[in-house]
């Protein structure tokens, strides 16, 4: 990767218009991620869409915090764009990993196992 993502420097990352779920020491605030769904998944209570997504995002917004509206807005696109499933939603299982910090590995074991698929 360009650039490593260490969990344990997590709260040195945050910034304003951000989802809350880590607090300011980088710890994860199970309430706020579960907050995300009870608020904005409406199709599928253990997913979101992109229009959600969206709805999520803006919810988010601090007063003129554009740094932070932008820095938002960019990491969920980002997310949504490399790790959707075939229906095109972030499930819950897919965020939830973004934040414990093992993305990358389940993405890299997920192309590793279609791989293998299309060998057999």
């Amino acid at each position: 990767m360009l650039f490593p993502i260490y969990i344990e420097n997590i709260h040195l990352a945050k910034h304003g218009s951000d989802s809350g779920v880590y607090d300011t020491h980088g710890r994860i605030v199970h309430s706020k991620f579960e907050e995300i769904f009870h608020k904005h998944a409406h199709v599928n209570s253990d997913a979101l869409t992109a229009d959600e997504l969206n709805e999520f995002v803006k919810g988010n917004r601090e007063p003129k915090d554009y740094k932070g509206w932008i820095g938002g807005l960019v990491e969920w696109k980002f997310l949504h764009h490399i790790a959707k499933d075939n229906n095109g939603v972030l499930a819950k299982d897919t965020i939830k990993v973004v934040y414990d910090g093992s993305l990358f590995e389940k993405l890299a074991e997920q192309k590793t196992n279609s791989a293998k698929k299309k060998h057999t």
